[in-house]
């Protein structure tokens, strides 16, 4: 499962890890090195993985401009209903198809 995180790490641990890059950025000379601590003590594979966690964070809170993880759940949602209506829809039209087939075939 490499490059998906979010089902590797339960939301507790990535929101404990992303409480303690805020509480430790203050006392490490960057951003990455408060990330490399943090990733560190909580055995996470990479700082890398915690930076877009803090991120993220960063976009729901509203000080990040991108999309937020409630608008992209959404998005998927919609998605998902936009498929399978358009699933439903190519069945009623195979359906309609054949009664009218059905309705013009002289009776038997």
């Amino acid at each position: 499962m490499p490059g998906n995180t979010s089902k590797r790490y339960p939301d507790e641990l990535k929101a404990r890890a992303v409480r303690m890059y805020h509480e430790c950025r203050p006392d490490q000379g960057t951003d990455w090195a408060a990330m490399r601590h943090v990733a560190g003590l909580l055995g996470i594979s990479t700082a890398e993985t915690l930076r877009k966690w803090v991120r993220q964070d960063q976009i729901d809170q509203g000080t990040r401009p991108g999309v937020s993880s409630e608008e992209s759940a959404e998005l998927k949602r919609l998605k998902r209903e936009n498929a399978e209506l358009k699933r439903a829809n190519a069945i009623l039209k195979a359906a309609s198809a054949f009664f009218a087939a059905e309705l013009d075939r002289p009776g038997l």
